[in-house]
């Protein structure tokens, strides 16, 4: 069975290292490799670029994951979006597995 997944876009990379660091120490869970998205509107964002998050673990592990990650990217430069998946489909873990980070 998939383990659950939990999706945090933030603003900016340091927020992201610093959120998946509380996230990691909240939950059991495993990091994924970042993925990043530089919007169309990036020179009215707080910063340019926005980073993605994803954890794995049990439910509630990337649950707690998640609210850390949370309270920790807020007190930052904030975030976009949360989100998570109890029992990804293989359809949409190939889809987790797409990265923009090591595209130039």
């Amino acid at each position: 069975m998939n383990e659950a997944v939990g999706m945090l876009e933030v603003y900016g990379l340091a927020t992201a290292f610093a959120a998946a660091d509380a996230g990691c120490k909240a939950g059991n869970v495993t990091l994924e490799n970042f993925d990043k998205n530089k919007p169309g509107n990036a020179d009215e964002l707080p910063v340019p670029v926005i980073v993605m998050i994803k954890f794995r673990g049990t439910i509630a592990d990337v649950e707690a994951a998640l609210e850390a990650a949370t309270r920790k990217a807020e007190s930052l430069a904030g975030v976009v979006a949360e989100h998570k998946i109890a029992r990804p489909t293989d359809g949409t873990e190939k889809m987790l597995k797409l990265n923009g980070l090591d595209k130039r």
